[in-house]
């Protein structure tokens, strides 16, 4: 885009800028721009003098600073419709209700260009051959804007406090505009504002190879891939011991009564074998009588029995029991 001339700011002279980027060309000066202001200067100070010289508001007017220019470069809208009358053009508010601002609120592509002011600072957006591009000099080159986008990019001025003025009139012819009908530009990067400085690598990281890039990029996709893999694997593992952990807890607790409970199982247990030691002792004494047959030394027999069970472990015992249980019910 090195054929649209853009000047980038420097100081407070945006408004010549704004001008010269409208016009594409350096059509004005910041001295010529202060000779317009002086002028409209004079101009006002005779309106307020054919009132009474004499009174107090003319001398506090021409106590005044001028309103149309100051010390650091700024220019009013006055001496930027000053300049462009030169020209044969015109400023008309974007926001007015006039007819031809309705119109451009509702399809401002039909314009050519628009002027843009906000806390003293001004700017073009004009379109060059069948674009539009913001000539802002605080970018660092012209901004391609798409028909489709250009509303939209009004709009938003407007919410953010611009001001904006449609340019009414033939524009002067210049070179971009010519050069633009036959090869429309394409902006491959973001254009940076004036004032904004690269990052460290920058400059490196913006010759890496394109292919370079998809590469890093695969390399990186893969890695990521193996990564959520990994973590798939040890939620896994995880979740595998956590549920382990809970069943061998439960186990632990049943396998592991306390002192008070295998008292009372034991207690149950001998109960329950003295019962059954009875019972089967009984029947046997009865098989024997009616068969008349030699007597069992039962006594004996019982004084054995409660002999090996205090010989048996806590273990056993409960192992003894859970098997007794089982077999009486």
């Amino acid at each position: 885009m090195e054929y649209i001339f853009h000047e980038k700011q420097e100081g407070s002279l945006c408004a010549q800028h704004c001008l010269n980027a409208l016009l594409q060309g350096e059509y004005f000066t910041a001295v010529e721009l202060a000779s317009l202001a002086h002028q409209l200067d004079e101009q006002e100070a005779e309106r307020m003098a054919e009132g009474d010289p004499e009174s107090d508001d003319y001398r506090a007017f021409l106590q005044q600073p001028s309103g149309n220019m100051d010390d650091s470069g700024y220019f009013s809208i006055q001496v930027l419709s000053a300049a462009l009358k030169v020209w044969g053009l015109e400023l008309v508010p974007f926001s007015s209700r006039s007819a031809l601002a309705i119109q451009t609120q509702s399809d401002p592509v039909c314009q050519r260009a628009f002027i843009c002011n906000f806390k003293d600072h001004w700017f073009t957006i004009r379109k060059l051959g069948s674009q539009w591009f913001n000539l802002n000099s605080l970018l660092r080159e012209p901004h391609l804007i798409s028909n489709t986008y250009l509303s939209l990019f009004l709009t938003q001025l407007q919410h953010e406090g611009y001001s904006i003025f449609i340019v009414v009139g033939d524009l002067p012819p210049s070179e971009a505009d010519t050069i633009l009908r036959l090869t429309p530009a394409v902006q491959a990067n973001q254009p940076r504002s004036v004032s904004s400085r690269p990052r460290d690598g920058e400059d490196s990281k913006a010759k890496i190879d394109k292919g370079d890039l998809e590469r890093a990029l695969e390399l990186s996709r893969q890695a990521l891939d193996e990564d959520d893999n990994e973590s798939l694997k040890a939620a896994m593992l995880l979740s595998m011991q956590g549920g382990s952990s809970c069943v061998d807890e439960a186990n632990t607790s049943t396998n592991n009564p306390t002192p008070s409970d295998m008292r009372q199982r034991r207690q149950v247990f001998l109960d329950r074998l003295e019962s059954a030691s009875r019972s089967s002792n009984a029947q046997v004494d009865q098989s024997l009588t009616s068969r008349g047959g030699e007597g069992v030394p039962v006594s004996t027999s019982r004084e054995t029995d409660r002999h090996s069970v205090s010989e048996m472990s806590e273990d056993e015992m409960l192992q003894a029991a859970i098997n007794l249980s089982m077999v009486t019910k």
